[in-house]
């Protein structure tokens, strides 16, 4: 049987105050296409479906219409979602008995009974092969919380484990396999789904939210048994095997989420499953409707840079499809105007300028600054914070016209709070 895994969609993400709707649904349109043309058996979607916990009406519409259009233009597809660290379990799962009607099985958290015992049969979902018979059991292991764990029992004279949420994964896992191989007839696949962050994954640190729970940062690939024929995991946007196994795969974002992912192959995951095991593992490239620019490529000084934007030629595209440019300035001293010459490099190119990363030139040499204790925090006013970040920034103290320009900000968001 075929399988597509995906995962990180982020529906509703902006990127510094611009709305990406357009290329979500350029992305779930070729989705769709590939779906169909790949003859495609189940989707596996491993989180991150939203970008908050609490998406948008938009944005919820956007993933319940893919979800029937799926449906309707493959009828035998099985779709399986799994909640990850940025949604909501409950509000994903809402739905769930009106798309279970649909093939799509939605698994946001974990589920005790009154005994406080896991239901592991609702963490096992059937997938079914083209004759409509079952194939393959899915492992649907959503983002897990502390509380989301079994405890191992532990005799009194014992050591303990020196990390019971790590050990909890490993063993809701080892449950919910054995479970599964139960079910399995000769022939049956097991596939892992999980949100999470294995070790030695690359992380895009712009982007993605760190998981650290208990000093917890990072999975071993010993989570999954041996024996599973394929793990379907999320949250890393980069597109990377576990361990170096063809395997145990993060799929990575279908979109560039931040300027760190502009040099990403975002991609979906083919994977070929044949006499129990993963036969093949094949990207498909995602086509990226709107481009993602540095310019310059490194930070550069403000002279060269604003060369670099009056030099950009591009066509002239509709508003949505116009790139996202983040401009990269290396700056001996404040520059006051730079958004200003900035723009001025940049009228009527077609662009949407939506970040400029300014680069303080710093001294190796320079000590660093004393940390504060939790009473010298406390007694910080806001315009001390100011003045110390600025210092920390710039190498200089802060200007009389800059103090007075914060104590004015300031004081028009104390008038905005007093208006509500």
């Amino acid at each position: 049987m075929r399988l597509l895994h995906t995962s990180d969609w982020h529906l509703g993400q902006t990127l510094h105050n611009y709305e990406r709707s357009y290329e979500h649904q350029r992305f779930l349109d070729w989705l769709l296409d590939t779906i169909v043309e790949e003859q495609a058996d189940a989707l596996l979607v491993a989180g991150d479906i939203f970008d908050t916990a609490n998406p948008s009406a938009a944005a919820q519409k956007q993933l319940y219409r893919f979800l029937r259009e799926a449906r309707t233009r493959a009828p035998q597809l099985d779709i399986v979602v799994i909640a990850g660290n940025h949604d909501s379990p409950g509000r994903l799962e809402a739905p769930g008995p009106l798309l279970e009607a649909h093939g799509t099985s939605v698994i946001g958290h974990i589920v005790r009974d009154a005994q406080g015992q896991i239901d592991l049969e609702r963490l096992l979902v059937p997938l079914h092969g083209k004759d409509g018979a079952v194939a393959a059991w899915v492992l649907a292991i959503p983002f897990l919380r502390p509380g989301d764990v079994p405890r191992a029992e532990t005799p009194l004279d014992a050591e303990p484990s020196p990390d019971p949420y790590l050990a909890g994964i490993g063993m809701l896992y080892q449950q919910a396999f054995a479970l599964a191989r139960a079910k399995c007839a000769e022939g049956h696949a097991i596939v892992a789904m999980g949100h999470c962050h294995m070790v030695d994954g690359q992380a895009s640190l712009d982007s993605e939210r760190r998981i650290v729970i208990g000093g917890t940062e990072v999975l071993p690939a010993g989570i999954f048994d041996p024996a599973i024929a394929y793990a379907a995991l999320g949250h890393l946007h980069l597109a990377q095997r576990v361990g170096q196994k063809e395997h145990l795969r993060y799929c990575g974002s279908p979109i560039p989420l931040s300027f760190a992912e502009t040099g990403y192959r975002h991609q979906v995951l083919r994977v070929d499953l044949a006499d129990g095991k993963a036969a093949s593992v094949t990207p498909l490239m995602v086509p990226r409707a709107v481009e993602l620019l540095r310019i310059p490529s490194q930070p550069a000084p403000l002279e060269q840079a604003l060369a670099a934007l009056e030099a950009l030629d591009l066509p002239e595209v509709a508003d949505e499809l116009r790139p996202f440019l983040e401009v990269r300035v290396l700056l001996d001293a404040p520059e006051p105007g730079l958004r200003g010459r900035i723009e001025a490099a940049l009228a009527g190119k077609p662009v949407r300028l939506a970040k400029i990363e300014p680069t303080r030139r710093t001294d190796p040499a320079a000590p660093e600054a004393a940390a504060l204790s939790l009473d010298q925090l406390a007694q910080l006013q806001p315009d001390d914070i100011f003045r110390r970040l600025y210092q920390q920034r710039y190498g200089e103290e802060a200007q009389p016209e800059h103090l007075s320009a914060f104590a004015e900000l300031l004081l028009s968001m104390s008038d905005e709070e007093g208006a509500r």
